[in-house]
């Protein structure tokens, strides 16, 4: 058995507007871990981007790894993290679940549980409560993912989209809670047939690459962004903004504060260049999808494993 391994879990978006809690697309940022065996449990954060954690018993990545073994009947041993991310936290790119989904895989490794991706995605969303972001993290692409009641999570995903975004990542936090409390308990059946209606179109287009439609129902959810919107300071503003300097549509990040439009691939300098310095509290990033999913990869360069 190795006794060292490097894992690599993308960042992810979820919901693209109307596809609440179900759509997420693995993005080419990545919250990197170097593992080895230890006396005992050591966490060296490498980056900005990574929470100040003094005690390793109440970070997220050993708490995953510690929920996985305990769910296998095992006790795992301790090790040394180095930990890197390009993953901000609070900020709607599915920081929490890349490292619950890296806790998840440090466990598989370490105890060579050989766990499928459909095992990892059952364990990471028994912590994350939903399986939007965890699944783009564990498959990488495009996902569509939904809890039943028993237990089984169910996921489709594909990698053929050939899709680019660009990401206003602001300076400033939104907890997901505080985004999760300014929703309704219920919503009537018009709404909720309209909405999962316009939900149902995203995944078409997107599936057939037809951008500019899927830009247009990236902004007619009726389910979050109506009540979210106006918790992320110049977010309207910049919808406007980003529609006239070319991008077929502008959503929340999952529950905010970034968001994310989709542009022509090839436009993402120009498309940043027209913007840039209007929204001085918002960093403009260019993203590609993701289609590896984790990567795994024994440091004695014996074997490479992904998703």
């Amino acid at each position: 058995m190795s006794k060292k391994w490097a894992i690599s879990i993308p960042a992810s978006t979820a919901n693209l507007g109307p596809g609440f809690d179900s759509i997420g697309i693995a993005l080419d940022k990545y919250l990197e871990l170097e593992v080895e065996l230890a006396p005992a449990w050591k966490i060296d954060n490498l980056s900005d981007n990574l929470p100040d954690v003094p005690n390793p018993a109440d970070h997220l990545i050993i708490q995953a790894a510690e929920k996985t073994a305990e769910l296998y009947g095992q006790s795992l041993s301790p090790c040394h993290l180095s930990v890197k991310s390009e993953i901000p936290l609070a900020r709607g790119m599915g920081s929490s679940a890349s490292a619950i989904v890296a806790g998840v895989e440090l466990a598989n490794q370490v105890l060579e549980l050989e766990l499928t991706a459909q095992d990892k995605l059952k364990v990471a969303t028994l912590m994350e409560g939903h399986p939007d972001n965890a699944a783009a993290s564990i498959f990488g692409g495009f996902t569509i993912s939904s809890s039943a009641d028993n237990g089984e999570i169910h996921v489709f995903h594909a990698y053929h989209i050939d899709a680019s975004f660009v990401l206003f990542i602001p300076n400033f936090e939104l907890k997901t809670a505080a985004a999760r409390n300014v929703l309704p308990d219920s919503y009537t059946r018009q709404v909720s047939a309209q909405a999962s209606a316009t939900a149902s179109l995203l995944t078409a287009a997107f599936l057939s690459q037809s951008f500019e439609q899927a830009g247009i129902y990236m902004e007619q959810d009726l389910f979050h962004e109506p009540y979210r919107l106006d918790l992320i300071p110049g977010a309207r503003e910049i919808k406007v903004a980003a529609k006239n300097a070319g991008a077929f549509g502008t959503c929340i990040s999952g529950a905010g504060p970034t968001l994310l439009s989709l542009v022509q691939k090839g436009t993402e300098a120009e498309f940043i260049s027209k913007l840039e310095g209007i929204f001085p509290n918002f960093e403009l990033v260019p993203v590609e999808m993701n289609r590896t999913g984790i990567v795994v990869k024994n440091k004695n360069g014996s074997a490479v494993f992904s998703h």
